[in-house]
């Protein structure tokens, strides 16, 4: 009895009732082969006056355990290790062990094309890869429709399983939004909500790519999609961006060589460089997917962000071939807290993926879904849109003047039409690496995966005019001293 009373310790700063410690430790002993198959238990009596705890809270460890099959109990005899355990190999015990393991007992095959850094920020200062402003997003509105979906109408339907495709209502909203917006000519049928770009590109990828398939984007590129592409086990070939877009030319070419399975573009505003997609090699994309039969992957990530005239409608608009799946979300909009996001494309496809969305999260947050639908019936992110297009261009203004008074010894930049970053080449003896390093040691944070051009993503959407000033002074001073 004393023996065992030594191995466990009663942790009272532990938030685990005081039984299941018991419990879990006793456990712990049987695994690791102190306590044998067989081996007699004190009483719960005598186990209790051990550890100074109550004799109800030892039964109900024990009970526990025997429910669990680790303990069995003989009338008139006591309660044993169960004998039908096998044989665990003894181990000593050693202070501080604990059960979680830091590196898996079996093997894990690693995927090179995983290994990218998730970007993690809590400075005041920050050039991001463009990213919102979430000071500006509408909380108190979504606030008020996500608690009005919370608490009202028949809670079975409310918060129990709903549509894989997503919520009906938003559904249809987005639908008349995009058609006026987009000028696409869609119904709620040919959307399938998703929680963002990166899980629609996940389902296309994983439902529509066989491996060996043949997959193109422009170089240089989203990492995002990149890996999505390899992970389905399709060979990824990069063709070159102009200042006009993606070559499309070049995929011409290709096209006449071997056979295209998807290509992944992001028309409006390229992702990195901010181009935009001319509307000659929009019509020849258009075509060329109709005449060899492949896919449209287009990323419209941030559409509603053009500060000149009107933006150029998205291919899906143009497409009567049922060729594009058109991708898009509100993280920019409002926030990347903000997980929902839309996957547009034929009915067909959507009843696909709509099936294998079943097995990867069975369906969205239907309660954000209906709160986002409520602010767009009420035109909140309208709204919302039009003051951020308006604060958004003044900030674009005011960061790229800072940097041609500033930094134009150091860096190269065209002024973006539309999205939120600009696209800047330093000089090639800047070493961007410990550029950032130095910045971020003076509280600034500078975001964006570098290419082969020494050229990086430089956000100015969310920070404010102030915070602009500050952050290129920074750099400023950093380039000063190089």
């Amino acid at each position: 009895m004393q023996v065992l009373s030594s191995f466990l310790h009663i942790d009272k700063n532990d938030t685990s009732p005081v039984y299941l410690q018991i419990g879990n430790q006793l456990m712990g002993l049987v695994k690791a082969g102190t306590l044998p198959a067989g081996y007699r238990l004190p009483s719960t009596r005598q186990l209790a006056l051990s550890l100074s705890v109550h004799r109800k809270t030892v039964i109900r460890a024990y009970d526990e355990l025997l429910a669990q099959g680790w303990l069995e109990s003989q009338t008139g005899s006591g309660t044993f290790v169960a004998r039908h355990l096998p044989a665990f190999k003894p181990q000593a015990l050693t202070p501080g062990f604990t059960n979680a393991a830091q590196i898996a007992g079996f093997n894990i095959q690693t995927a090179t094309h995983l290994h990218r850094k998730v970007a993690l920020n809590n400075t005041l200062l920050h050039l991001d890869d463009g990213f919102p402003d979430t000071r500006l997003a509408p909380v108190l509105d979504m606030s008020r429709a996500y608690r009005t979906q919370l608490l009202t109408g028949n809670p079975y339907t409310r918060l129990g399983y709903g549509d894989t495709r997503g919520s009906v209502w938003l559904r249809e909203e987005l639908a008349t939004y995009l058609n006026q917006t987009r000028g696409l000519h869609i119904t709620p049928a040919n959307i399938i909500l998703v929680r963002g770009t990166v899980m629609g590109l996940y389902l296309a990828c994983t439902g529509l790519l066989q491996a060996g398939d043949t997959v193109v984007t422009g170089e240089p590129g989203w990492m995002g999609a990149q890996m999505n592409i390899l992970q389905a086990g399709a060979n990824l070939i990069k063709i070159p961006v102009d200042e006009y877009g993606l070559d499309i030319d070049e995929l011409d070419q290709l096209c006449r060589q071997q056979p295209v399975r998807m290509v992944y573009v992001t028309s409006h505003h390229h992702y990195p460089t901010t181009v935009a997609l001319r509307a000659d090699r929009r019509v020849q994309l258009l075509a060329l997917a109709q005449k060899h039969g492949f896919i449209i992957f287009e990323d419209d990530y941030d559409y509603d962000f053009h500060y000149q005239n009107k933006p150029l409608m998205p291919l899906a608009s143009a497409d009567e071939a049922g060729m594009v799946l058109y991708c898009g979300s509100f993280s920019k909009t409002i926030s990347p807290a903000i997980r929902v996001g839309y996957l547009v494309g034929a009915e067909n496809v959507i009843e696909h993926l709509a099936r294998l969305r079943r097995i990867v999260d069975r369906q969205g947050d239907t309660l954000l879904e209906n709160a986002v639908a409520e602010l767009l019936q009420n035109g909140i992110i309208q709204r919302h849109l039009r003051k951020s297009l308006r604060v958004y261009r003044q900030r674009r203004d005011v960061f790229c003047d800072l940097m041609n008074s500033q930094l134009h010894h150091h860096v190269q930049f065209k002024v973006p039409d539309g999205g939120l970053a600009v696209w800047t080449q330093f000089d090639q003896h800047i070493d961007l690496t410990k550029l950032s390093q130095s910045a971020l040691k003076q509280g600034l944070y500078l975001d964006g995966e570098s290419v082969d051009s020494n050229t990086i993503r430089l956000g100015f959407a969310s920070s404010t005019v102030e915070e602009l000033a500050l952050s290129v002074e920074i750099l400023a001073k950093l380039l000063g001293d190089i």
